[in-house]
C-alpha cells in the first residue's frame, strides 16, 4: 500500500535534525539596554538589527500611541484605495527628502517591496544581474519577473561588466544589496553605478543595513558614496527598510518621479496588499528625525565595531574561526560544521550570550557562522563580554562541552 507524501513530513523535519538545520523560534521580551528575555532567561543579545537602539525609544513610542489615537490601529485598505493616509504621505516626502532623492513610495514590509519591484522593473525578454550574495527577496523578485537572470560572483564587477557587455537585452536591470546581510560588507556602488551608465542599465540597491547607520546623518549607502542628489541618480532606485536602524517597520523605495510613479501603478505586493498602519509612519517620522540629529548614536556604534574587531582579531588569531572583513555593523564569526556553529551559540547562551548560529541555506556549506549584530545601545563592557566568552569557546574542549548540550 502506497503511503501519501503527506506522511513523509515527520521524517523530512528528521532529516534537517540529522544535518543540523532545524531552526527553531524563541519567545522574547524586551529588558533594558541591549538585553531580551529570551524563553524566560534574561541574555545579552546580539541578534537584533535595532542598529541605533531606536525600537523602545520614548519619542517613537509617543508618537505611536499619537498616531493610534489619530488614526486608529489599522489603514483599512490598500494604498490605492483608502489605505493612503495623511500620515503615510508626509512619511513618504520626508523619506524622500531624506534621502535626497526625488520621490519614495513607502511599503508594508522589506520583502513585500523586493519581490514587488524587480518584476515591475523587468520581464520576459528583459535582462537582470545579480550578486551571488543577494538577500533572498532580491533573489526571489529576480525569479518572479521571468527576466533572464544571470548571476555574477560576489563584488565582482569584472564578471559584472562582461554579462553586461554580452548582453543584447534592451531593459537591463543590475541588483546588489548595499550592505550585505551576512557578511556585513559594502557594495562598490560608484562603481556598479559607472556600468549601469555605460551599459544603460538601471541599478536597484537594497540597503537594509545600511540605512540609518553610513553616510551623513545616517542617509544610508548611496548618501555614503556622494551620488545623492546627482544626476547619476536618476540611474538609481534606492530601496531601504524601516524596521532595522528606524526601530519600527515597513520599507520603501527613492528615485526618479517618474520610475516611483512606475512602481506605484505596476508594483503587486503594493497594488494588492493594505496599507502599513498609520500608527507606524508616525513612529518613523520621530524615527527620521532622531537618526538625522544624533549622529551621537552612530559615533558610539562604530566604536564598538572597532572594540570587537580588536578583540576578536588579536584573540583569535592563527584560530580557524574567520572574522569578516566588515566595518558594519553586522559582524560574521564563520565557524564552518554546522553542529560546530551551534555549540558555538549554546556555549555563549549558557554564559548568558545570544548570538544567532546561522546555517544553509542562508549562507554556504562549510561557512555556518555567529551573526553579530551590533547597536547603540550596546555597552563598551557588554562587547567586552562577548570577546571574552568568544575567546574561552575557541578552545576546542569548550566546544566539545557546548555541544553536548545542543538538542
Amino acid at each position: 500500500m502506497n503511503t501519501s507524501w503527506i506522511d513523509e513530513f515527520p521524517s523530512r523535519i528528521a532529516e534537517l535534525d540529522a544535518q543540523h538545520l532545524r531552526r527553531r523560534r524563541r519567545e522574547v521580551t524586551p529588558g533594558e539596554g541591549a538585553h531580551l528575555w529570551v524563553d524566560g532567561e534574561p541574555l545579552l543579545a546580539f541578534c537584533s538589527n535595532d542598529y541605533l537602539g531606536l525600537a523602545q525609544h520614548p519619542a517613537l513610542v509617543a508618537a505611536a500611541c499619537e498616531g493610534a489615537q489619530a488614526f486608529g490601529v489599522g489603514a483599512g485598505a490598500s494604498p490605492l484605495v483608502s489605505g493612503h493616509s495623511q500620515a503615510n504621505a508626509d512619511l513618504e516626502r520626508e523619506l524622500a527628502a531624506f534621502v535626497q532623492l526625488p520621490r519614495a513610495l513607502y511599503f508594508y514590509a522589506g520583502y513585500a517591496t523586493n519581490i514587488g519591484i524587480v518584476p515591475a522593473l523587468v520581464g520576459e525578454g528583459d535582462a537582470l544581474f545579480s550578486d551571488a550574495l543577494n538577500h533572498a527577496c532580491l533573489i526571489d523578485g529576480a525569479r518572479l519577473s521571468r527576466a533572464s537572470i544571470h548571476r555574477f560572483a560576489h563584488a565582482d564587477l569584472a564578471a559584472l561588466e562582461s554579462l553586461l557587455a554580452q548582453s543584447t537585452a534592451r531593459r537591463k536591470l543590475v541588483i546588489s544589496d548595499a550592505v550585505f546581510s551576512m557578511d556585513g560588507d559594502v557594495a562598490d556602488i560608484p562603481a556598479l553605478l559607472a556600468l549601469c551608465e555605460r551599459f544603460d542599465a538601471l541599478l536597484l540597491l537594497d540597503d537594509a543595513h545600511g540605512f540609518g547607520v553610513l553616510g551623513p546623518q545616517g542617509r544610508g549607502a548611496l548618501a555614503a558614496a556622494g551620488l545623492t542628489g546627482t544626476a547619476a541618480s536618476k540611474r538609481v532606485l534606492y530601496m531601504a527598510t524601516l524596521g532595522k536602524a528606524a526601530g519600527v517597520a515597513g520599507a520603501f523605495v527613492a528615485g526618479d518621479d517618474a520610475l516611483v510613479e512606475w512602481l506605484l501603478q505596476k508594483t503587486r505586493s503594493y497594488i494588492f496588499a493594505t496599507a502599513a498602519p498609520p500608527m507606524l509612519a508616525s513612529a518613523l517620522r520621530a524615527s527620521l528625525r532622531l537618526i538625522e540629529a544624533e549622529d551621537g548614536r552612530r559615533r558610539h556604534l562604530n566604536a564598538l565595531i572597532a572594540r570587537l574587531r580588536q578583540g576578536l582579531a588579536q584573540g583569535l588569531q592563527g584560530h580557524h574561526w574567520r572574522l569578516g572583513a566588515s566595518h558594519t555593523a553586522v559582524q560574521s564569526l564563520v565557524i564552518g560544521p554546522n553542529d560546530q556553529a551551534l555549540a558555538v551559540m549554546e556555549g555563549l547562551r549558557q554564559r548568558g550570550i545570544w548570538v544567532p548560529a546561522i546555517r544553509p541555506p542562508t549562507v554556504a556549506v562549510g561557512t555556518a557562522r555567529l551573526r553579530i549584530a551590533l547597536s547603540a545601545a550596546h555597552s563598551e563592557a557588554d562587547v567586552d563580554a562577548l570577546v571574552q566568552a568568544l575567546l574561552a569557546l575557541s578552545r576546542p574542549a569548550a566546544v566539545a562541552e557546548s555541544a553536548e548540550a545542543v538538542v
